[in-house]
């Protein structure tokens, strides 16, 4: 009797497989990883000091500042104070018992009670702050000069950005190897084609603005007609319907980790389709979710969830507010079109999420208990790319703050490019930057969230600020609580959406997002830099609000309604909430700020 060969051959001997080389990438030498560390450890000082999750006290000479450590040894830094009692350390100047410090994982152990830091916590502080090392020695390892920055487009000067300013812990992308972060990190640079997939309209909805009602709409200015029959073609010969299923690209990453293990039943089923990549070539910006398109700087932006928790939250995409972009865009975009003001003199530029595609997960969707990272898995919003006249350039307000290898910063290239004097430059970057911010305050009780990545600063030929452009509706946009007639226009899928604030809190997201998390790096680079002291800048800052408030005198209940002038603000803390608050726990809803005592407002 004979018996059919097995399947595979147990009695041939396998194929040793190629031994793998282990290679260390370039970044990781001691020049680099010093320098960053240096940097961070400030950094970490300053932010700790600034949410008094550590207490500095005064040293023996003017400046000079130390802390006692766990173990009883003294660690002291110079420091410069500045606005909002922040705290600007000098990085060659920190010591331990009189030996220099570099080290920030140092700080993390040696003070771990001195920050109260939970044995949970502290374990994924050392992972994340290492990762976040690694990015920063990769930045410096590539970095240009401030003159070599100032010529790259808008696109390319988003991979050499340090990200954000206020939190310690900004690359920590938990859930990335470091081979994904060195190919989907913004600092790789590395340019990239997105597959897309199909999706059954039974688990998945379009919306979209005026001239993109329909998805077909969007699709013939997104996909070459070839790329597009090649989709269909793809459906039709499994015998599935095209009309029936909405396209979207997904994240490489994304489909790997997270859509192929928690979507296998509606892979299996056909519900959920894989597909090509197009042939557009696209970069991730800082927030790395988010896509621009090189190849065709004409076709949207792309914003795809990533289950990466980065910053204070995973990066994915609500469902809610997936499906209430586009209405949301719709609604501030005619706000801004029949005002005379925002459309005609400020020229503020809205960059729309104009169409998006939800998926819903057929069981994480129906519990509400479950983390909210399994929530936010699939789907796309597309967003308005940012479109200038010949003459105009963009850069993010967040590369302002940047300083290159020899310590000249980017704002000071843009300066003496520009040919005016600093002073003048500065008035004409705010007057570009607080007018549409503010007349969307005061006229509408709207803020926007203008942090140094959302807020795009427009450059004329000669490198003077001339206008705003700002993006990031749907996610960052609130709304006063006291109600307004203004927002009689709303419709109800957009008021179901918008997070509301009390209007003593509604001027936070001015505050916080651009005083305190861009401005207060900004005054003393300017003062170190552009001889301006930073009570000229302050300065500056409050003439430019009294000089829109003096604009508009019909509105000046508004004025004491959303008071920017306050004596003192609430201090929102960003670090506080990993260290202290929520640390790396699940959660079913997302994360905010924490709100820690108060700061002197240097407005007032």
């Amino acid at each position: 009797m004979t018996t059919s060969p097995a399947p595979h051959d147990s009695a041939r001997p396998a194929a040793t497989p190629p031994v793998p080389e282990l290679l260390a990438p370039p970044e990781l030498n001691p020049t680099a990883w010093t320098r960053a560390s240096a940097r961070t450890l400030a950094k970490a000082l300053g932010e700790f000091a600034y949410e008094e999750i550590l207490t500095p006290v005064p040293a023996d000479s003017p400046d000079r500042y130390s802390l006692a450590l766990d173990d009883g040894r003294v660690l002291a830094f110079t420091a410069r104070r500045g606005a909002y009692g922040g705290w600007r350390v000098d990085p060659d100047t920190i010591t331990r018992d009189g030996h220099p410090l570099t080290d920030p994982l140092d700080l993390l152990v040696g003070a771990r009670r001195l920050l109260g830091l939970d044995g949970a916590t502290l374990g994924h502080l050392i992972r994340e702050l290492s990762t976040t090392l690694a990015a920063e020695a990769r930045l410096d390892h590539t970095a240009l000069t401030a003159d070599r920055l100032a010529d790259l487009s808008y696109a390319a000067l988003e991979g050499h950005q340090t990200g954000h300013p206020w939190l310690v812990l900004n690359k920590g992308r938990i859930g990335f190897s470091a081979g994904d972060a060195a190919r989907w990190a913004p600092e790789a640079r590395r340019a990239t084609r997105l597959p897309w997939i199909a999706v059954s309209d039974r688990i998945a909805a379009y919306r979209g603005v005026e001239g993109l009602d329909t998805p077909d709409q969007l699709y013939a200015g997104e996909l070459d007609p070839p790329v597009l029959d090649a989709f269909r073609s793809a459906l039709t010969a499994r015998g599935f319907d095209p009309d029936t299923y909405l396209l979207l690209p997904v994240h490489p990453w994304q489909w790997d980790e997270v859509l192929l293990p928690l979507y296998a039943p509606a892979i299996a089923a056909g519900t959920l389709v894989p597909l090509p990549a197009d042939g557009d070539l696209r970069l991730p910006q800082q927030s790395i979710r988010t896509f621009l398109n090189t190849s065709r700087p004409d076709r949207h932006t792309v914003k795809l969830p990533l289950s990466v928790l980065n910053t204070l939250v995973w990066r994915g995409l609500p469902t809610e507010r997936t499906l209430a972009a586009p209405a949301v865009t719709a609604w501030v975009h005619g706000l801004r079109d029949a005002d005379p003001f925002l459309r005609d003199e400020c020229g503020v530029i809205l960059l729309g999420e104009v169409a998006s595609v939800t998926v819903e997960h057929p069981l994480y969707d129906r519990l509400p208990e479950v983390p909210y990272q399994y929530k936010e898995l699939l789907g796309a919003i597309w967003r308005e790319p940012l479109r200038l006249p010949p003459g105009e350039r963009a850069r993010t307000l967040a590369s302002l703050l940047h300083t290159d290898p020899e310590g000249r910063a980017f704002v000071a290239e843009l300066v003496e490019r520009s040919g005016l004097t600093p002073a003048v430059w500065l008035r004409r970057l705010f007057a570009a930057l607080l007018p549409p911010l503010l007349h969307f305050l005061y006229r509408y009780g709207t803020v926007f969230s203008p942090h140094g990545e959302n807020a795009i600063v427009v450059f004329d030929e000669q490198d003077v600020p001339v206008r705003l452009a700002i993006k990031d509706f749907v996610d960052d946009v609130n709304i006063s609580a006291h109600p307004l007639p203004e927002h009689g226009t709303m419709p109800d899928d957009v008021r179901a959406v918008l997070l509301t604030e009390e209007p003593g809190f509604l001027t936070q997201f001015i505050h916080s997002g651009l005083f305190v998390g861009v401005f207060r790096y900004l005054a003393p680079l300017c003062e170190e830099q552009l001889d301006v002291p930073e009570a000229d800048f302050w300065a500056l800052v409050r003439a430019e609000i009294i000089r829109h408030q003096e604009r508009f005198p019909e509105l000046k209940d508004r004025f004491e309604l959303f008071d920017l002038l306050t004596p003192r603000i609430e201090r929102l803390c960003l670090n506080r909430n990993r260290l202290h608050m929520d640390g790396y726990r699940d959660r079913s809803d997302r994360p905010h700020a924490a709100v820690h005592g108060t700061v002197p407002n240097p407005l007032a």
